[in-house]
């Protein structure tokens, strides 16, 4: 390509699929716009990125979230800025909220919620999928999690977009800027209360489980607790909006898989898995490359800023054959979608039961979804997903 790519133009914003094919095919490390990073698109290169942190360091996102106009923000503090030795210290505070055997207890409450939301679905007319059924089944299993008012979710899910359309490019506005500035500002205070309450009225949920816990003996710090609570505000709602809303666009598109699920829910696993790989919920995963190094034939230097294009290693041919082609019978399960390495998404296995209790509760009450108006995708370089999708379910 001459001319350098812009990642956030209307074009990718709405399909950027078949440019990343050609990135792929002819340069698959290459600087793009805004903010000239390289970006590392084939897959290959993309999992040598994620699992070497000694020279792809996660401090690339510690930059990108929190840029000069912004400064502080506790987001940007949060595991996802550490390399080991720190990381794994901190890590397995919150590994046994999210192994099988929780989410086995977890289970019985996401089913209700579930349930609840899916009898509540208006039929047989227009409808907003994220705000009817992608937002609130997240926002009432964190709320559960974490013991926060689930009545807050449309603020909650405001938060958590504002907090990853940051990027170390200046927004176009200034308004934007603003915006974000005081996102970062309200959901601080909010949590703030929260540990208040928490310190004065213990509770079953894991913001005391935090406050009780303890690193080599000492624990955790104000600081160190308000990037816990704004990384799993975050991490619990967008990925699972993202995903419900991925695949209700997929059932769309194709009505014959609704017939099969329908007709067997045992599939809906499969079906989750593949709308993972064919529309990630992450778009791109920063780093910083922090010694002059190689990667896909191109040299980076120090100090250069990455993209790991989880997106477009999610549709190269060269590990999925015929990538471009939405197939719930595809073998092989890619989790790439969640990360690789040390950075795995801890919340996978949430999203994933989020996803399937909610499509066993609607798919017995929906024979078809059809569109009711074009969705909206959002500005970010590091998510891909919409922020409304109208829709008619119709009733079965």
């Amino acid at each position: 390509m001459s001319e350098r790519l812009n990642l956030m133009s209307p074009a990718m914003l709405a399909d950027p699929y078949p440019t990343y094919a050609e990135l792929r095919r002819d340069a698959p490390v290459c600087q793009v716009d805004p903010g000239g990073f390289w970006a590392v698109t084939r897959h290959d290169d993309v999992v040598a990125v994620l699992k070497d942190t000694a020279v792809f360091s996660s401090e690339g996102f510690r930059a990108a979230t929190k840029p000069a106009w912004l400064g502080h923000n506790p987001f940007g503090d949060s595991m996802l800025v550490l390399d080991p030795p720190a990381h794994g210290r901190l890590r397995s505070l919150v590994n046994r909220a999210f192994t099988p055997a929780a989410m086995a207890r977890l289970e019985a409450r996401v089913r209700a919620f579930a349930e609840d939301i899916a009898a509540r679905l208006p039929l047989g007319q227009p409808v907003d999928w994220v705000e009817s059924l992608a937002m609130p089944l997240p926002a009432s299993v964190i709320g559960e999690l974490l013991g926060l008012d689930p009545s807050l979710h449309a603020r909650f899910k405001r938060w958590t977009d504002d907090l990853t359309s940051i990027s170390p490019v200046t927004p176009d506005m200034t308004a934007r800027m603003e915006e974000i500035r005081t996102t970062v500002r309200e959901a601080e205070q909010y949590l703030t209360e929260v540990l208040a309450s928490r310190r004065r009225e213990p509770a079953d949920d894991m913001v005391t489980d935090l406050l009780r816990a303890q690193v080599d003996g000492q624990s955790l710090t104000d600081a160190e607790l308000m990037s816990f609570l704004f990384l799993l505000l975050v991490g619990g709602l967008e990925t699972t909006v993202h995903l419900l809303n991925h695949s209700a666009l997929q059932l769309i598109a194709h009505p014959e898989v609704l017939d099969r699920l329908r007709a067997d829910p045992a599939l809906i696993p499969r079906f989750i898995d593949e709308v993972l790989r064919y529309e990630p919920p992450v778009r791109s995963v920063y780093r910083l490359v922090m010694a002059d190094t190689e990667i896909g034939g191109v040299r980076l230097p120090k100090g250069a800023k990455v993209l790991a294009m989880i997106g477009s290693a999610c549709r190269d041919e060269a590990h999925f054959p015929d990538a471009h082609r939405f197939d719930i019978d595809r073998r092989g399960v890619t989790h790439l979608p969640f990360g690789h390495g040390i950075h795995f998404c801890l919340g996978a296995p949430l999203a994933r039961l989020e996803a399937r209790l909610l499509f066993t509760a609607l798919l017995p009450r929906v024979r078809r979804l059809s569109p009711a108006g074009p969705p909206e995708w959002r500005r970010a370089l590091s998510m891909r997903g919409v922020t409304s999708l109208p829709v008619v379910a119709h009733p079965a």
